[in-house]
């Protein structure tokens, strides 16, 4: 009796469930939804959406489609809403939902490099209460990066000044390219490379700076200042996307004159004289040619006394507007014991001397040249000295009565100037 009456109930559902499905009036409580629905509520949360930037379309596109997929009928009894990013904040628009089907579309195309993410909120809505059958739920759209943004070089110096006695190495410019594309991908991976160089030599490359993200201008050899004076550098920045783009800027170097020439005495010897045991007196002005640019460190000349001043009775100063040397007498000679003294005098720049070897543009050697120097012969011309006595105080005694005439005292008197022409006693 119990059997039959368990396969009878069975028996009347299933009857009932059939007559329900073909009439269209098969309903679910309430309750029976809401069980449903916390059972499987978790299919609900989507991973993140990948789209490609830049998409050209046409529009709209589907993006995907939010569904349950443990209970399926249930998405008729839903209504879809989504908010966020792309929908409701900026940038508006981007997307929509089919509020009955659950399908996202995408509306317009994206730049990853403005709106590289985006997270969407999505609510699902009971279509008969209009109340939320659950929490807000979301999903993420990831914006695929596609090479379209070419490297760019930031700060860059376009104009720089550089001496030509630089040595060989880093030049004062220093290259800094950055990409907008995604990091750490071929998009954004930079090459750098000179593109050319006007004139050719010495040969200019870059190198990267090490423990830095930075690279500077280099180069081996000999700047001239005479032969040119200023370098056209193009430098090329290329990613590694396919294809990969690139981009190229223009450097200008200004060549700076520096001491590259010696300062050369005019002539080869000099002559002049001075009063014995005079002072304080110009006696002299050497004049010197220097090919550096005028009025700079690598022109001025700075003169000294090598030889010749053991005693200390000359001293040399340059003039600041004739650049020639000035020879001063500061203490006299005397002509007993000097006729002619030969001082040497020496030039050099204020600027160190800077010279270029033989080593050529790729091994060159900067040289240490010795200063030039000139003689200067000082003729001391003699004066009248006085004679003078022996003895400044002499007591002569004479007896009473002497004899009138007598030679009391001969006094001894010295010349200097006694063998000297006129001059002597």
């Amino acid at each position: 009796m119990g059997k039959l009456s368990l396969l009878q109930l069975i028996v009347s559902i299933m009857v009932a469930l059939a007559l329900a499905h073909d009439t269209g009036n098969y309903t679910m409580n309430k309750r029976e939804k809401r069980e449903l629905l916390v059972r499987s509520k978790r299919r609900w949360v989507l991973s993140t959406i990948e789209l490609v930037e830049e998409d050209p379309g046409p529009f709209p596109k589907i993006a995907t489609q939010i569904f349950n997929d443990r209970t399926p009928m249930l998405i008729n009894n839903y209504q879809f809403r989504i908010s966020g990013t792309g929908v409701t904040e900026e940038p508006m628009g981007v997307f929509s939902i089919g509020e009955t089907d659950g399908v996202v579309s995408v509306h317009k195309s994206i730049d990853r490099e403005t709106y590289p993410f985006f997270h969407i909120n999505f609510d699902i809505m009971d279509k008969e209460t209009g109340n939320p059958v659950d929490r807000t739920l979301g999903f993420d759209v990831a914006i695929k990066d596609i090479n379209d943004n070419e490297p760019y070089f930031e700060n860059l110096v376009t104009k720089a000044s550089v001496k030509e006695s630089l040595p060989e190495g880093y030049l004062p410019v220093p290259l800094i390219v950055k990409d907008r594309d995604e990091a750490n991908t071929e998009n954004s991976a930079i090459s750098l490379r000179v593109l050319s160089q006007e004139p050719a030599e010495p040969q200019i490359n870059l190198k990267q700076v090490e423990g830095t993200k930075m690279s500077q201008l280099t180069f081996t050899g000999c700047f001239d200042y005479d032969k040119v004076k200023m370098y056209k550098v193009t430098v090329e920045a290329k990613d590694h996307g396919k294809p990969a783009l690139s981009s190229t800027a223009v450097v200008n170097l200004h060549i700076m004159d520096s001491n590259t020439h010696q300062p050369v005495f005019k002539n080869k010897t000099y002559n002049t004289q001075v009063m014995e045991m005079e002072s304080n007196r110009e006696i002299l002005r050497v004049a010197v040619t220097d090919a550096d640019t005028p009025n700079t460190p690598a022109w001025r000349a700075v003169y000294s006394i090598v030889k010749g001043n053991e005693e200390g009775n000359y001293k040399i100063e340059t003039d600041p507007k004739t650049n020639e040397g000035i020879l001063t007498v500061i203490k006299g000679k005397d002509f007993e014991k000097t006729t002619v003294t030969n001082v040497e005098i020496a030039v050099e720049n204020e600027e160190p001397l800077f010279v270029c070897g033989s080593g050529g543009p790729n091994s060159p050697k900067t040289l240490t040249a010795l200063p030039q120097t000139v003689n200067v012969a000082v003729k001391v011309i003699d004066v009248n000295d006085p004679p003078e006595f022996d003895k400044n105080v002499v007591d002569v005694y004479v007896k009473e009565e002497e004899v009138t005439g007598k030679v009391l005292y001969t006094p001894k008197v010295t010349d200097v100037d006694s063998d000297v022409g006129k001059n002597q006693v």
